[in-house]
């Protein structure tokens, strides 16, 4: 047999009906194929969350201001925030790097200063990021990448904060599938009637502003930090045969200029769980993925993949515990 029938064969002979288990048996062969092994093994699981600010909020485009990113950093850092809470209950270590908040923390914070710079520029008038900058981004989400696996895990999932971030993210899906702004622009943070159709007015006005010709040009043109060093990150992960975890549209944003980069980063990508942001099922989709979850999230900082864990630790742990048939001297049905 080739290595993918002994796998599918592994799966397919566990004590129960074939394919019963549904996307468990899905996710097991995926996790099989990324480890090429028949018994895979999760271990010391990391979330990496990049924080970063975004000029296009001079616009109007979120009604937060950009003060909470921050403040949030900390929260996260001091135990408080949703990741914090989730990354504990599932066992990941959470790792806070800041690649371009606009705030300088004190040295005493347990946020890991990798600033680029101070926020991106405002993309309405002038592009966030040169190349130069884009890539120095991207390379901090690889190094932090290389420094889990040099440690030994096998398993990473990647979060964000930014205040604004929804608008880098709809730009980015709206360049690679030629969607609509109108039919994938969300609230992000809370934005709704008048407000959002604002933000749709100055996402179209970017949006004619450039035409970029490479995926780099996107990502430093209407990008953010945050996303390029996830960007980044998911590049150096595949490159290391981790298991990669997709959050929300944010996040998966990254995951799309990565994947015009390298198309066969999605072979080691499960997708968490669908957010009610309206774009990020086109994303998925566009990716061929298939989400694990749909719980109405759309929090961002990796909280759908940490949500999604169980699921995966679920699948893996049917594939290397339950008896197969001839252990067991269970007659086989569909042999």
């Amino acid at each position: 047999m080739t290595f993918e029938e002994e796998l599918q064969e592994r799966i397919d002979s566990r004590t129960k009906p074939k394919g019963s288990l549904g996307q468990l048996e899905r996710i097991a062969y995926k996790v099989g194929m990324i480890q090429h092994s028949v018994t895979p093994q999760l271990i010391d699981p990391v979330l990496l969350l990049m924080a970063a600010d975004h000029g296009i909020v001079e616009e109007g485009v979120s009604p937060c201001p950009k003060e909470i990113t921050w403040q949030q950093c900390i929260n996260f850092v001091s135990g408080g925030g949703a990741c914090s809470v989730l990354a504990r209950q599932n066992g990941f270590r959470l790792r806070v790097i800041d690649v371009g908040v606009d705030y300088d923390f004190p040295e005493t914070c347990r946020i890991e200063s990798a600033k680029v710079m101070h926020g991106t520029r405002n993309m309405l008038h002038e592009p966030a990021m040169t190349t130069e900058e884009c890539a120095e981004a991207m390379l901090i989400g690889a190094q932090c990448v290389a420094q889990e696996a040099e440690r030994g895990s096998n398993v990473i999932a990647f979060g964000e904060m930014g205040i604004g971030n929804t608008s880098p993210a709809t730009l980015i899906l709206h360049k690679i599938t030629g969607r609509s702004i109108a039919s994938i622009i969300g609230p992000g943070s809370g934005l709704r009637g008048s407000g959002l159709e604002h933000k749709a007015k100055v996402l179209e006005a970017v949006v004619a502003r450039y035409n970029p010709q490479s995926p780099m040009e996107l990502l430093s043109q209407m990008g953010g930090l945050e996303i390029a060093a996830i960007c980044g990150g998911v590049l150096e992960a595949y490159k290391r045969g981790m298991l990669i975890l997709a959050d929300g549209v944010i996040a998966t944003s990254a995951f799309m200029v990565a994947h015009e980069m390298e198309p066969r980063i999605v072979d080691n990508v499960l997708f968490a769980h669908t957010s009610e942001e309206p774009g990020h099922q086109a994303m998925i989709d566009y990716l061929g993925g298939e989400a694990i979850l749909s719980l109405g999230m759309r929090l961002g900082e990796g909280t759908g993949a940490l949500v999604a864990y169980p699921i995966i630790q679920s699948a893996v742990a049917f594939m290397n515990n339950m008896r197969g048939f001839d252990d067991a001297a269970v007659y086989r049905v569909d042999k």
